[in-house]
């Protein structure tokens, strides 16, 4: 039986901690791993075998957001155990005031700014940090994920299993700001997953190191892009360190008609609307949404989200712009394909050193399948739809097509040349995205055999048939600087596409 006051203290403590504990729906080996201490730790503290230490209750405090419940539990305890003489302990701490082990780190500002240009999402994160600690930090563990279908895992995980992230796409780069001339930081990678990376930035280049010191305080700011094609309708910002101020901005187009809304969580609360509202301000064609907090409880998140009321008005096949109905060519080119006439269509494409260059040629093609998935939102493309990178102002000989089955995988090409085709032919019109206001009716081979590389630097040839051969030869007469006008029977006009809408006929294979 429980007779000391200290004992009775102790126990106090620990009921406190394990209500708080099972209010907020966490195991104790879950608790533990939140506050930095071994799993069988909380579970000695409640179960009586472990007194709590000052560090102990502080980040049970924090973690649990109790409050002071639990910081006034173990100050109530204290006192017993030392005496009146003992030193009075500091009051309750902020949530802030806790730092997680090892790091010592309080970021006093972020701010996180996320920009949509139309083909892919821009991030660009600002920090300010101080090294509350004693011991010098040397580098600063960031995270990248992306769900293109928050609403429906399933989907988002096969999606991005057929689709990973990677680091050659995200185009990361990262600063060091004291003050005088920003430092390039190195990074380094942790964990690369699918759709999830953490990334070390290293408080060092190729110039020296440059640690942060205790007491020091310094800026850091990253920046990736990530394809529309990968990222969803959010963004989410988790509070992993001690933080005084969290502002985060979204930068829309305004012809999108954007409707924003957010939603915030954390260990003491269910998933509800964000407690401050989110601004919007016009500025000229952009909608920009802004959202701050000051000091956010450790392990909060913040996720703003949202869907376009609209479509721009060269986005919307036949539809009008300003009472005017835009060309075809117009809106291909308003998606930033190469037009007829460009002197890069006519010049022969780079191959790829490969494997040296596989990155290069990843970054490339996830370009073009980015483009193609626009290009799917413009028109329905039945036949099937395929782009080379000189269509997107890209000198390499990169192609992908889109088959015209659509559960069908795209097929990738490096470096393709035709060797062998077939003597039998038919002709059939075809359009182009680089003067897709015309058809023409261009005879070709009913099968090829096409030579291209795969990553690794390896060869292998694949035989296409029918719709697939034309769609693959036309791909290819693009990285070899040639249209299908080249290819036309002398003295057959080409023929305007409103009048071939009115004549023209599917493909027969």
């Amino acid at each position: 039986m429980t007779t000391s006051p200290i004992e009775r203290a102790a126990e106090s403590f620990a009921v406190e901690l394990a209500r708080y504990r099972t209010e907020r729906g966490l195991s104790k080996k879950q608790l533990a791993t939140l506050m930095g201490f071994d799993p069988s730790y909380v579970s000695h503290v409640e179960g009586r075998r472990h007194r709590p230490t000052e560090d102990f209750a502080r980040r049970a405090e924090a973690v649990l957001e109790a409050s002071g419940t639990i910081w006034q539990r173990f100050r109530e305890y204290d006192e017993l155990r030392h005496g009146r003489s003992a030193t009075p302990l500091r009051d309750h701490p902020a949530p802030g005031q806790w730092m997680p082990p090892g790091t010592g780190l309080i970021v006093e500002r972020e701010r996180a700014v996320l920009t949509y240009t139309g083909d892919a999402y821009h991030c660009v994160i600002r920090r300010e940090l101080y090294n509350a600690g004693t011991e010098p930090v040397t580098r600063y563990l960031v995270r990248v994920a992306v769900d293109r279908y928050p609403n429906d895992p399933g989907r988002s995980n096969r999606h991005h299993r057929d689709h990973p992230l990677t680091f050659a796409e995200l185009h990361l780069r990262a600063y060091r700001d004291d003050g005088g001339q920003p430092e390039p930081m190195h990074w380094r990678a942790k964990h690369d997953r699918d759709a999830f990376k953490e990334i070390w930035l290293l408080f060092e280049n190729d110039e020296g190191r440059f640690p942060l010191y205790p007491g020091d305080r310094v800026t850091i700011e990253y920046a990736y892009r990530v394809g529309r094609e990968k990222w969803g309708p959010w963004f989410q910002r988790a509070v992993r360190l001690p933080t005084r101020h969290l502002e985060v901005r979204l930068d829309l187009p305004a012809e999108l008609d954007p409707l924003v809304w957010g939603l915030e969580t954390s260990l003491s609360a269910e998933e509800g609307p964000l407690r401050r509202p989110v601004v919007r301000h016009d500025r000229a064609d952009r909608a920009v949404f802004d959202w701050a907090t000051e000091d956010p409880p450790l392990n909060a998140r913040y996720r703003l989200q949202w869907r376009f009321r609209s479509r721009p008005p060269e986005s919307a096949p036949g539809g009008p712009a300003g009472g005017v109905r835009a060309r075809a060519s117009d809106r291909m080119r308003g998606l930033g394909i190469v037009q007829r006439g460009a002197d890069l269509l006519r010049q022969p494409s780079r191959q790829f050193d490969l494997p040296a260059e596989a990155g290069v040629a990843r970054e490339v093609v996830d370009r073009l399948g980015s483009a193609l998935v626009r290009l799917d939102e413009l028109h329905p493309f039945s036949k099937g739809v395929g782009i080379a990178a000189t269509q997107l102002g890209l000198a390499w000989a990169a192609a992908v097509v889109r088959p015209p089955d659509r559960a069908a995988e795209p097929v990738v090409l490096l470096n393709p040349r035709v060797v062998d085709s077939s003597p039998d032919t038919d002709e059939q019109y075809e359009g182009c995205l680089s003067f897709f206001d015309h058809r023409g009716l261009v005879p070709r081979s009913l099968r090829i055999d096409v030579e291209h590389a795969q990553w690794d630097g390896g060869r292998l040839i694949t035989s296409f048939e029918f719709a697939m051969a034309r769609l693959v030869a036309h791909e290819i007469d693009h990285l070899e600087g040639r249209l299908y006008v080249d290819r036309m029977t002398p003295g057959v006009p080409l023929v305007p596409v409103e009048e071939y809408r009115e004549t023209g006929t599917p493909w027969r294979y």
